[in-house]
């Protein structure tokens, strides 16, 4: 298309869009800032044989999600842009081989924030001194001998296991407040992220030198073959009893049966749980075989911890601008490499 006036000729193509994340859908505004003649399609809410049929000749599909029979409808897709970090839910053997999928982040300090309220949560005691005092009862170190003195930030280590752009995050404002920062990551001697800085660093067989010497051990590493079950009964035999374990990575990374006789029997002090081990189904809530809601000595969220509005307004303008160089073009960014396994 020429313009007049001097400007430019428009070189951008028109895309066909389908967006199937409910939550993205709600920054429509921010997923066309492009500005293109493109064609969306807002399907979230679609039935799921309309929405196969605008997968069809979708050029770019939006989504947390894309199954097998998702995948295969969508064969001539050109781009699948996951609306966040994690790709494990994309069925990438059933996408067409010449798909390219990309995905984007922006969760860390808002789950870096989470982290450190349940350390104060589970360190100061909050959710027993609530329900005590909802109870009617006036429990502190002045009207009770076993009410035990509470740390501050700077007497606790914090053992990192992963050190990605989460874990990374943690460690800058976990130190900054003063604590004593160790991970363990798969390469060691690779460079620090910016402005982190770590009392200790070791390789994942140093995990239970990792878990012995914190008194908060926070899971951060992406689920894979290699991590799932990377927390069992032996790990958490290696953390002190008073240690605490938060993990906002995901649920199968720790041994559920392990971590609940743990926790049951007092073995560890306590825990955060941000992520599960499946989705609630039949009213289960949380979602996990054993009951964890019965034990005290948790703090229980429903996989919330990155659920800040600037997470989903910046996620919404990532999509937004690598959907802009797909239509001119352009070089992508933040292309996820797929399995080897997929075709």
């Amino acid at each position: 298309m020429v313009t007049t006036g001097g400007q430019a000729p428009d070189r951008r193509e028109s895309l066909k869009i389908v967006v199937t994340d409910p939550i993205i859908s709600r920054f429509e505004d921010r997923l066309k800032a492009d500005g293109g003649t493109h064609q969306w399609d807002m399907a979230a809410t679609w039935t799921p044989q309309r929405r196969l049929d605008a997968l069809a000749d979708a050029d770019v599909v939006v989504c947390s999600s894309l199954g097998s029979v998702e995948g295969e409808a969508a064969g001539r897709v050109r781009l699948v842009h996951v609306t966040g970090a994690g790709y494990d839910k994309i069925s990438f053997p059933h996408l067409a081989p010449s798909a390219i999928v990309a995905n984007t982040f922006h969760h860390a300090r808002p789950i870096a924030e989470h982290v450190l309220m349940v350390t104060l949560m589970l360190s100061r005691r909050v959710a027993d001194a609530d329900r005590e005092v909802r109870q009617g009862q006036w429990r502190t170190i002045a009207t009770a001998d076993d009410v035990p003195f509470h740390p501050v930030l700077a007497d606790l280590t914090l053992g990192l296991v992963g050190l990605g752009s989460i874990g990374a995050e943690v460690a800058r404002v976990a130190g900054a407040l003063g604590m004593k920062v160790r991970a363990v990551r798969r390469n060691p001697d690779a460079g620090l992220p910016d402005g982190v800085g770590l009392d200790w660093v070791g390789g994942d067989h140093q995990l239970h030198e990792l878990l012995a010497a914190s008194d908060v051990v926070v899971v951060t590493v992406p689920l894979d073959s290699g991590t799932e079950g990377m927390i069992g009964a032996a790990e958490l035999a290696a953390m002190k009893p008073s240690a605490f374990l938060i993990n906002v990575a995901r649920g199968p990374v720790v041994d559920q049966a392990a971590l609940y006789a743990a926790l049951k029997d007092r073995r560890i002090a306590g825990a955060g749980l941000d992520v599960w081990w499946g989705a609630p189904a039949d009213g289960v809530v949380p979602p996990a075989e054993l009951p964890f809601a019965s034990l005290l000595n948790t703090v229980l969220t429903p996989h919330h911890s990155g659920h800040a509005r600037i997470t989903f307004e910046r996620r919404a303008a990532d999509i937004a601008a690598n959907i802009g160089r797909l239509a001119r073009g352009e070089e992508l960014v933040n292309l996820v490499a797929r399995p080897v396994s997929a075709r």
